[in-house]
């Protein structure tokens, strides 16, 4: 058996740990779960990083647990928030949990027939027989309210540092969590829980009713990851346009890929040890190799590629890197008129801007008026009128004057039209019929 903790503390992986759970792990193949919030009916590159440590823990010969929270996801976790979640309907949620289960089941095999095959749990199958006297007079007498308010995650929200208070709902959500742990540790033998940081005071509540739900001596082990941030301090996961999500559908590939491309060079050498399954030895490589030629990007190319891969496919890689290298190259209109409606689309996606009619591009108007009026390319006409003036803005990649009439000729693929200011700023017109 791989060395689990050791793996991921090289990786930098590792932030609290229980005593005994490294020997724990190194002693027998361990069962471990790591719970996620069904907020979404998708999950984001946010949780990667829990996905990730299950896998590891499975290549390294341990059982990988995951948890969807259809009981926890109707009351919120507060760990980390600063106020109450909005509490979502049965149908939401049923919906959110579908939705997660199919996503962890590309990356987990929950029909494999190994010794460690990973199982799929949700806590509402054995939290929805609970009542509340049931739950309070079983599970509740077992903590003290002295030892939850203890944690850091309750103590800043009733003390004001975060938010304003909290709810007796969300009180009880390390409870729940914690007796989560004392379920699969009964009915699995699960002797760990991981999570991020955040969560340490969530897990050690499950680790103490573990112990005081059971008979004397009963194991049970904690290890928490660090949060995965960003090297300018801002928050890891998202773009411009919002999250970076794991589905094509609510994220294209395309962008995916694009967003691991454009990491920063010591965050690439940050994330190239967690989101890939690269050994120790070859990351060592690449970093030297891109220290000594950052200009090439060798670890933002190598990130974005391992990660896509294993999120999407190695086709979709390909397919990625493609649209890629035709955004850099000196294409032509030709080359635009060249491509699929789908592969345009992806790539300049983001750059899309209020549409025209055909009706509007026959009539007489001016380009200003088409550039800065009708589609805000520019903010103003004057802006417009500089721009032109300058040799700084081309129509489907042929440069155009303040005399430029635009007609039915320049839309390419039948309904769109590309307008570049300078070399890097792209603006998609429809064209609709």
């Amino acid at each position: 058996m791989k060395n689990f903790v050791e793996e991921l503390r090289w990786r930098g992986m590792v932030h609290d740990i229980m005593p005994g759970t490294e020997e724990q792990l190194n002693k027998e193949m361990t069962t471990a779960y790591i719970g996620f919030d069904p907020t979404s009916d998708s999950l984001h590159i946010g949780s990667l990083v829990p996905i990730i440590i299950l896998v590891h823990l499975q290549k390294c010969g341990h059982r990988p647990m995951a948890l969807v929270g259809g009981a926890t996801g109707m009351i919120g976790d507060p760990s980390g928030k600063s106020d109450e979640r909005n509490l979502l309907d049965e149908a939401a949620l049923e919906k959110n949990v579908a939705g997660i289960k199919g996503v962890l089941s590309r990356f987990l095999d929950f029909n494999s027939t190994e010794a460690n095959a990973p199982i799929l749990v949700n806590n509402y199958d054995w939290m929805k027989e609970f009542s509340f006297i049931g739950f309070v007079r079983d599970v509740g007498k077992r903590i003290t309210v002295n030892y939850m308010m203890a944690k850091d995650s309750v103590k800043k929200r009733l003390t004001g540092e975060s938010g304003s208070g909290m709810s007796f709902t969300e009180f009880t959500y390390q409870l729940i969590q914690g007796y989560d742990f004392y379920h699969l540790h009964k009915q699995y033998n699960c002797l760990l829980q991981l999570g991020g940081s955040d969560q340490w005071g969530n897990i050690t509540t499950g680790t103490e009713l573990v112990r005081r739900m059971n008979d004397e001596g009963a194991k049970a082990y904690a290890m928490t990851c660090p949060l995965i941030t960003k090297a300018d301090g801002s928050k890891f996961g998202k773009s411009e346009g919002g999250n970076i999500w794991l589905d094509a559908d609510k994220t294209s590939i395309y962008k995916f890929y694009q967003f691991w491309l454009n990491t920063s060079d010591a965050d690439a050498e940050k994330y190239i040890k967690i989101f890939t399954f690269l050994a120790k030895e070859e990351v060592e490589k690449l970093i030297s190799e891109h220290n000594e030629a950052p200009h090439l990007r060798l670890l933002q190319k190598r990130l974005a590629a391992e990660i896509t891969t294993f999120v999407h496919s190695a086709e979709d890689t390909e397919d990625a890197i493609k649209k890629s290298e035709f955004v850099f190259s000196n294409y032509t209109r030709e080359d635009l008129e060249g491509l699929s409606e789908e592969f345009f689309t992806d790539i300049f996606e983001e750059f899309f801007v209020k549409g025209l009619t055909q009706a509007e591009l026959s009539a007489d108007t001016d380009i200003i008026t088409i550039l800065a009026d009708q589609t805000n390319i520019f903010p103003s006409r004057g802006e417009a009128r500089k721009a032109l003036a300058a040799n700084a803005v081309a129509i489907n990649k042929v440069k155009i004057t303040e005399a430029y009439g635009l007609s039915a000729a320049d839309v390419i693929l039948g309904k769109f039209i590309l307008v570049s200011f300078g070399k890097k700023k792209n603006f998609v017109i429809p064209v609709e019929a």
